[in-house]
Protein backbone atom coordinates (compact mmCIF):
# COMPACT_ATOMS: atom_id res chain seq x y z
CA UNK A 1 0.00 0.00 0.00
CA UNK A 2 1.49 3.62 -0.76
CA UNK A 3 -0.05 6.76 -1.53
CA UNK A 4 0.80 10.28 -1.64
CA UNK A 5 -1.92 12.88 -0.56
CA UNK A 6 -2.45 16.89 0.62
CA UNK A 7 -2.15 17.74 4.11
CA UNK A 8 -5.46 19.18 4.67
CA UNK A 9 -7.38 17.26 2.99
CA UNK A 10 -5.57 13.75 4.86
CA UNK A 11 -5.81 15.63 8.23
CA UNK A 12 -9.61 16.62 7.82
CA UNK A 13 -10.45 13.11 6.22
CA UNK A 14 -8.84 11.73 9.72
CA UNK A 15 -10.43 14.14 11.99
CA UNK A 16 -13.87 13.50 10.65
CA UNK A 17 -13.45 9.94 11.05
CA UNK A 18 -11.97 9.75 14.19
CA UNK A 19 -14.98 11.10 15.74
CA UNK A 20 -16.54 7.61 15.80
CA UNK A 21 -13.58 6.40 17.83
CA UNK A 22 -14.60 5.49 21.48
CA UNK A 23 -12.79 7.53 24.48
CA UNK A 24 -12.57 4.03 25.97
CA UNK A 25 -12.29 0.66 24.58
CA UNK A 26 -12.04 -2.98 26.14
CA UNK A 27 -11.88 -3.80 22.16
CA UNK A 28 -8.44 -2.25 20.69
CA UNK A 29 -8.78 -3.08 17.19
CA UNK A 30 -12.02 -0.59 17.66
CA UNK A 31 -9.42 2.40 18.45
CA UNK A 32 -7.93 2.31 14.90
CA UNK A 33 -9.00 4.00 12.13
CA UNK A 34 -9.14 1.62 8.98
CA UNK A 35 -7.28 3.92 5.62
CA UNK A 36 -8.30 1.76 2.37
CA UNK A 37 -6.53 3.47 -0.73
CA UNK A 38 -7.34 2.53 -4.54
CA UNK A 39 -8.57 4.17 -8.17
CA UNK A 40 -7.18 7.79 -6.82
CA UNK A 41 -9.02 7.62 -3.73
CA UNK A 42 -8.57 7.30 0.31
CA UNK A 43 -11.07 6.08 2.45
CA UNK A 44 -10.96 6.65 5.94
CA UNK A 45 -13.22 5.08 8.55
CA UNK A 46 -13.96 5.18 12.14
CA UNK A 47 -16.12 2.62 14.06
CA UNK A 48 -17.47 1.50 17.29
CA UNK A 49 -20.70 -0.25 16.86
CA UNK A 50 -22.71 2.72 17.96
CA UNK A 51 -21.51 5.01 15.24
CA UNK A 52 -19.37 4.41 11.82
CA UNK A 53 -17.80 7.28 9.57
CA UNK A 54 -16.71 6.99 6.91
CA UNK A 55 -14.51 10.02 4.35
CA UNK A 56 -13.35 9.58 0.90
CA UNK A 57 -10.58 11.90 -0.13
CA UNK A 58 -8.61 12.50 -3.26
CA UNK A 59 -4.92 10.83 -3.45
CA UNK A 60 -3.02 9.46 -6.46
CA UNK A 61 -2.31 5.60 -5.25
CA UNK A 62 0.75 4.20 -6.01
CA UNK A 63 -0.07 0.93 -4.56
CA UNK A 64 -3.53 -0.35 -3.53
CA UNK A 65 -4.22 -1.72 -0.11
CA UNK A 66 -5.74 -1.36 3.18
CA UNK A 67 -4.32 -0.62 6.88
CA UNK A 68 -5.36 -0.41 10.45
CA UNK A 69 -3.74 2.02 12.34
CA UNK A 70 -3.69 3.39 16.00
CA UNK A 71 -6.95 6.46 15.08
CA UNK A 72 -5.69 8.98 17.97
CA UNK A 73 -2.06 8.56 17.37
CA UNK A 74 -2.92 9.08 13.51
CA UNK A 75 -5.14 12.18 14.17
CA UNK A 76 -2.00 13.77 16.51
CA UNK A 77 0.47 13.14 13.66
CA UNK A 78 -1.95 14.63 11.30
CA UNK A 79 -2.25 17.93 13.40
CA UNK A 80 2.12 18.32 13.48
CA UNK A 81 2.64 17.71 9.73
CA UNK A 82 3.98 20.61 7.54
CA UNK A 83 2.03 21.89 4.91
CA UNK A 84 2.46 19.98 1.52
CA UNK A 85 2.07 16.42 0.03
CA UNK A 86 1.87 13.66 2.61
CA UNK A 87 3.61 10.24 1.23
CA UNK A 88 2.36 7.12 3.13
CA UNK A 89 3.45 3.71 2.68
CA UNK A 90 2.76 0.33 4.47
CA UNK A 91 5.87 -2.07 4.30
CA UNK A 92 5.26 -5.00 6.56
CA UNK A 93 3.71 -4.01 9.98
CA UNK A 94 4.89 -0.80 10.03
CA UNK A 95 3.05 2.15 8.80
CA UNK A 96 5.04 5.48 7.22
CA UNK A 97 3.65 9.40 6.95
CA UNK A 98 6.25 11.49 5.66
CA UNK A 99 6.05 15.13 4.38
CA UNK A 100 8.64 17.87 3.76
CA UNK A 101 11.52 15.71 5.69
CA UNK A 102 9.33 15.35 8.40
CA UNK A 103 9.13 11.00 8.96
CA UNK A 104 6.43 9.29 11.60
CA UNK A 105 6.65 5.13 11.93
CA UNK A 106 3.47 4.17 13.27
CA UNK A 107 2.50 0.57 14.22
CA UNK A 108 -0.25 -1.10 13.09
CA UNK A 109 -3.15 -3.46 13.95
CA UNK A 110 -4.67 -6.79 13.35
CA UNK A 111 -6.76 -6.42 10.18
CA UNK A 112 -8.74 -9.97 10.73
CA UNK A 113 -9.68 -8.80 14.02
CA UNK A 114 -11.65 -5.46 12.91
CA UNK A 115 -15.24 -5.40 12.80
CA UNK A 116 -17.04 -4.75 9.58
CA UNK A 117 -19.03 -1.32 9.45
CA UNK A 118 -22.54 -1.19 8.67
CA UNK A 119 -22.97 -0.43 4.79
CA UNK A 120 -24.92 2.75 4.16
CA UNK A 121 -28.83 2.41 4.98
CA UNK A 122 -31.57 2.73 2.60
CA UNK A 123 -31.96 6.42 1.02
CA UNK A 124 -34.89 8.55 2.32
CA UNK A 125 -34.73 12.09 1.92
CA UNK A 126 -32.85 15.23 2.05
CA UNK A 127 -32.38 18.13 4.09
CA UNK A 128 -30.35 21.48 4.11
CA UNK A 129 -27.03 20.67 5.98
CA UNK A 130 -26.17 24.35 7.82
CA UNK A 131 -30.41 24.22 9.22
CA UNK A 132 -30.09 20.63 10.11
CA UNK A 133 -27.04 21.52 11.62
CA UNK A 134 -28.75 24.73 13.70
CA UNK A 135 -31.57 22.96 14.45
CA UNK A 136 -29.93 19.79 16.57
CA UNK A 137 -28.32 22.04 18.23
CA UNK A 138 -30.95 23.81 19.72
CA UNK A 139 -32.93 20.65 20.87
CA UNK A 140 -29.61 18.77 21.78
CA UNK A 141 -28.99 21.02 24.94
CA UNK A 142 -31.96 19.51 26.35
CA UNK A 143 -31.05 16.22 26.28
CA UNK A 144 -29.85 14.74 29.58
CA UNK A 145 -26.10 13.52 30.26
CA UNK A 146 -26.32 10.39 32.76
CA UNK A 147 -25.86 7.32 30.66
CA UNK A 148 -28.29 5.14 33.38
CA UNK A 149 -30.90 6.50 31.51
CA UNK A 150 -30.51 6.21 28.09
CA UNK A 151 -33.82 7.39 26.90
CA UNK A 152 -33.12 10.78 27.81
CA UNK A 153 -29.87 11.14 26.32
CA UNK A 154 -30.80 10.89 22.87
CA UNK A 155 -32.84 13.17 20.31
CA UNK A 156 -35.82 12.05 18.93
CA UNK A 157 -35.98 12.17 14.59
CA UNK A 158 -39.80 12.33 13.61
CA UNK A 159 -39.99 12.19 9.38
CA UNK A 160 -43.50 13.02 8.11
CA UNK A 161 -43.99 14.07 5.29
CA UNK A 162 -42.10 17.20 4.08
CA UNK A 163 -41.43 17.98 8.00
CA UNK A 164 -38.86 16.60 10.22
CA UNK A 165 -38.66 17.52 13.81
CA UNK A 166 -36.52 17.06 16.75
CA UNK A 167 -37.18 16.81 20.20
CA UNK A 168 -34.94 16.22 23.03
CA UNK A 169 -36.03 16.04 26.99
CA UNK A 170 -34.11 15.17 30.33
CA UNK A 171 -37.52 15.61 32.41
CA UNK A 172 -36.82 19.26 33.96
CA UNK A 173 -36.96 20.69 29.59
CA UNK A 174 -38.54 19.94 26.61
CA UNK A 175 -37.36 21.08 23.24
CA UNK A 176 -38.52 20.46 19.76
CA UNK A 177 -37.62 21.70 16.75
CA UNK A 178 -39.07 21.12 13.38
CA UNK A 179 -37.44 21.79 9.93
CA UNK A 180 -38.82 21.50 6.36
CA UNK A 181 -36.61 18.27 4.53
CA UNK A 182 -37.66 16.86 1.13
CA UNK A 183 -38.18 12.86 1.21
CA UNK A 184 -37.22 10.23 -1.23
CA UNK A 185 -40.59 9.36 -3.77
CA UNK A 186 -40.08 5.73 -2.11
CA UNK A 187 -40.48 6.97 1.42
CA UNK A 188 -44.39 7.64 0.16
CA UNK A 189 -46.79 8.65 3.17
CA UNK A 190 -44.82 6.58 6.20
CA UNK A 191 -43.88 7.99 8.82
CA UNK A 192 -40.94 7.65 10.61
CA UNK A 193 -39.79 8.31 14.03
CA UNK A 194 -36.32 6.93 15.80
CA UNK A 195 -34.53 7.97 18.93
CA UNK A 196 -30.76 8.98 18.29
CA UNK A 197 -27.82 9.22 21.08
CA UNK A 198 -27.45 13.42 21.25
CA UNK A 199 -24.16 13.73 21.14
CA UNK A 200 -23.26 11.83 18.16
CA UNK A 201 -26.15 13.47 16.11
CA UNK A 202 -24.19 16.59 17.75
CA UNK A 203 -21.44 15.53 16.13
CA UNK A 204 -22.49 14.41 13.10
CA UNK A 205 -24.48 17.92 12.54
CA UNK A 206 -21.63 20.11 12.75
CA UNK A 207 -19.48 18.42 10.93
CA UNK A 208 -21.71 17.99 7.96
CA UNK A 209 -22.99 21.79 8.38
CA UNK A 210 -20.96 22.81 5.33
CA UNK A 211 -22.08 19.89 3.01
CA UNK A 212 -25.03 21.61 1.41
CA UNK A 213 -27.27 18.99 1.61
CA UNK A 214 -27.05 15.89 4.10
CA UNK A 215 -28.74 13.18 2.47
CA UNK A 216 -30.53 10.89 4.97
CA UNK A 217 -31.28 6.90 5.23
CA UNK A 218 -32.74 4.85 7.20
CA UNK A 219 -32.73 0.86 8.38
CA UNK A 220 -35.58 0.29 10.97
CA UNK A 221 -35.13 -2.87 13.73
CA UNK A 222 -35.44 -1.51 16.89
CA UNK A 223 -32.11 -0.34 18.76
CA UNK A 224 -30.57 -2.46 16.01
CA UNK A 225 -31.71 -0.55 13.45
CA UNK A 226 -29.49 2.44 11.79
CA UNK A 227 -29.92 6.38 10.55
CA UNK A 228 -27.62 7.04 8.22
CA UNK A 229 -26.25 11.02 7.47
CA UNK A 230 -24.34 11.72 4.26
CA UNK A 231 -22.98 14.72 3.30
CA UNK A 232 -20.03 15.42 0.94
CA UNK A 233 -17.77 12.77 0.76
CA UNK A 234 -18.41 11.70 4.72
CA UNK A 235 -20.85 8.81 5.22
CA UNK A 236 -22.45 8.06 8.76
CA UNK A 237 -24.68 5.57 10.32
CA UNK A 238 -25.63 5.80 14.07
CA UNK A 239 -27.18 3.01 16.11
CA UNK A 240 -30.78 3.75 17.12
CA UNK A 241 -30.97 4.05 20.74
CA UNK A 242 -34.33 2.00 22.45
CA UNK A 243 -37.66 3.90 23.28
CA UNK A 244 -39.48 7.05 22.72
CA UNK A 245 -39.86 9.91 24.21
CA UNK A 246 -42.91 11.18 26.48
CA UNK A 247 -45.15 12.96 24.23
CA UNK A 248 -45.16 16.94 24.49
CA UNK A 249 -48.56 18.30 22.78
CA UNK A 250 -49.64 18.27 26.50
CA UNK A 251 -47.07 19.97 28.08
CA UNK A 252 -47.02 22.63 25.51
CA UNK A 253 -50.50 23.63 26.29
CA UNK A 254 -50.52 26.84 28.24
CA UNK A 255 -53.76 27.85 28.36
CA UNK A 256 -54.12 30.73 30.81
CA UNK A 257 -50.45 31.58 30.73
CA UNK A 258 -49.47 35.10 31.32
CA UNK A 259 -47.33 36.33 28.04
CA UNK A 260 -43.90 37.96 28.63
CA UNK A 261 -41.63 39.25 25.94
CA UNK A 262 -37.60 40.62 26.17
CA UNK A 263 -34.85 40.98 24.67
CA UNK A 264 -33.11 37.85 23.88
CA UNK A 265 -29.34 38.57 24.59
CA UNK A 266 -29.86 41.30 27.25
CA UNK A 267 -31.81 38.92 29.35
CA UNK A 268 -29.02 36.15 28.49
CA UNK A 269 -26.31 38.67 29.86
CA UNK A 270 -28.11 39.88 32.58
CA UNK A 271 -29.05 36.17 34.18
CA UNK A 272 -25.05 35.83 33.25
CA UNK A 273 -24.22 38.69 35.46
CA UNK A 274 -26.57 38.06 38.47
CA UNK A 275 -25.33 34.48 38.88
CA UNK A 276 -21.77 34.90 39.52
CA UNK A 277 -23.22 35.41 43.00
CA UNK A 278 -25.58 32.52 42.99
CA UNK A 279 -24.69 29.52 44.70
CA UNK A 280 -24.46 26.10 42.94
CA UNK A 281 -27.96 24.95 41.71
CA UNK A 282 -29.16 28.05 43.45
CA UNK A 283 -31.89 29.68 40.97
CA UNK A 284 -32.22 33.07 39.27
CA UNK A 285 -35.28 35.18 40.11
CA UNK A 286 -37.62 37.02 37.10
CA UNK A 287 -39.99 39.33 38.37
CA UNK A 288 -42.16 40.55 35.19
CA UNK A 289 -44.77 43.56 35.80
CA UNK A 290 -47.05 45.08 33.38
CA UNK A 291 -45.26 48.36 34.24
CA UNK A 292 -42.65 47.29 31.25
CA UNK A 293 -39.78 45.79 33.06
CA UNK A 294 -38.72 42.31 34.14
CA UNK A 295 -36.06 42.80 37.54
CA UNK A 296 -33.90 39.43 37.89
CA UNK A 297 -32.66 38.91 41.24
CA UNK A 298 -30.07 36.14 42.60
CA UNK A 299 -28.39 35.31 45.93
CA UNK A 300 -28.75 35.27 49.33
CA UNK A 301 -28.18 37.21 52.14
CA UNK A 302 -25.78 40.23 51.71
CA UNK A 303 -24.11 38.18 48.53
CA UNK A 304 -27.18 39.29 45.69
CA UNK A 305 -27.23 40.67 42.09
CA UNK A 306 -30.36 42.42 40.57
CA UNK A 307 -31.02 43.98 37.64
CA UNK A 308 -33.34 45.64 35.60
CA UNK A 309 -34.58 44.87 32.14
CA UNK A 310 -37.30 46.60 29.86
CA UNK A 311 -40.22 43.64 28.72
CA UNK A 312 -43.50 44.09 28.54
CA UNK A 313 -46.16 41.43 30.51
CA UNK A 314 -49.58 40.55 29.35
CA UNK A 315 -52.46 38.27 30.94
CA UNK A 316 -51.30 39.42 34.61
CA UNK A 317 -50.26 42.40 36.89
CA UNK A 318 -46.77 40.56 37.34
CA UNK A 319 -45.31 36.99 37.30
CA UNK A 320 -42.47 35.87 39.61
CA UNK A 321 -41.05 32.77 38.41
CA UNK A 322 -37.25 31.19 38.86
CA UNK A 323 -34.75 29.11 37.22
CA UNK A 324 -31.70 27.12 37.15
CA UNK A 325 -29.77 29.50 35.37
CA UNK A 326 -27.66 27.12 33.31
CA UNK A 327 -31.12 25.41 31.88
CA UNK A 328 -32.55 28.83 31.16
CA UNK A 329 -28.86 30.42 29.70
CA UNK A 330 -29.30 26.96 27.47
CA UNK A 331 -32.79 27.70 26.40
CA UNK A 332 -31.97 31.40 25.27
CA UNK A 333 -28.78 30.98 23.72
CA UNK A 334 -30.33 28.02 21.64
CA UNK A 335 -32.65 30.41 19.87
CA UNK A 336 -31.24 33.24 17.03
CA UNK A 337 -34.34 36.09 16.91
CA UNK A 338 -33.97 39.32 18.96
CA UNK A 339 -36.15 38.62 20.79
CA UNK A 340 -38.01 35.96 22.50
CA UNK A 341 -41.51 35.07 24.38
CA UNK A 342 -42.28 33.58 27.30
CA UNK A 343 -45.40 31.80 28.22
CA UNK A 344 -45.73 31.57 31.88
CA UNK A 345 -47.74 29.86 34.79
CA UNK A 346 -46.06 31.11 37.73
CA UNK A 347 -43.77 29.79 39.93
CA UNK A 348 -42.78 25.39 40.27
CA UNK A 349 -44.79 25.28 36.87
CA UNK A 350 -43.90 25.49 33.09
CA UNK A 351 -42.54 28.09 30.86
CA UNK A 352 -42.35 28.24 27.46
CA UNK A 353 -39.92 30.31 25.05
CA UNK A 354 -40.19 30.32 21.49
CA UNK A 355 -39.12 33.04 19.09
CA UNK A 356 -41.15 36.19 18.65
CA UNK A 357 -43.26 35.91 15.46
CA UNK A 358 -41.79 38.39 12.50
CA UNK A 359 -38.37 38.53 14.37
CA UNK A 360 -36.71 36.18 12.45
CA UNK A 361 -37.19 33.29 10.51
CA UNK A 362 -37.74 31.18 13.83
CA UNK A 363 -40.89 33.10 14.19
CA UNK A 364 -42.53 32.62 10.68
CA UNK A 365 -43.83 29.63 10.96
CA UNK A 366 -43.33 25.79 10.74
CA UNK A 367 -42.64 26.07 7.28
CA UNK A 368 -39.55 28.21 7.66
CA UNK A 369 -38.61 26.41 10.98
CA UNK A 370 -40.29 26.62 14.74
CA UNK A 371 -38.51 26.19 17.71
CA UNK A 372 -39.54 25.70 21.47
CA UNK A 373 -38.41 25.15 24.92
CA UNK A 374 -40.03 24.06 27.72
CA UNK A 375 -38.67 24.65 31.46
CA UNK A 376 -39.96 23.80 34.72
CA UNK A 377 -39.11 26.96 36.95
CA UNK A 378 -38.20 26.37 40.44
CA UNK A 379 -40.72 26.02 43.22
CA UNK A 380 -38.85 28.14 46.02
CA UNK A 381 -38.38 31.97 45.00
CA UNK A 382 -35.39 33.60 45.89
Amino acid sequence: MEFRIDRTEFADAVGRAARALPGRTPVPVLGGLLLEAGAGRLAVTGFDFEAAVRVEADAEVSAPGRVLVLGRRLLDVCRVLPDGPVGCVLEGSRFTVEADGTRFGLSTLPLAEYPSPPGPPAPYGTVDAAAFATAVAQVAVAAGRDDTLPLLTGVQLRLDGGEMTLSASDRYRYAVRRLEWKPEAAAGERVVETLLPARRLLDVARSLGRDGDVRIGWEPGGSGGLVGFEGGRTRTALRLLDGRLPAYTSLFAMAGAAVAEVAREDLAEAVRRVAVVAEANSPVRLDFSAGGSVRLRAGYGDDVAAQRLPATLTGADEMPVAFNPAYLLDALTSFESPRVRLELLGAGQRALLHAVPGDGQEGAGAAAGEHRHLLMSVKELV
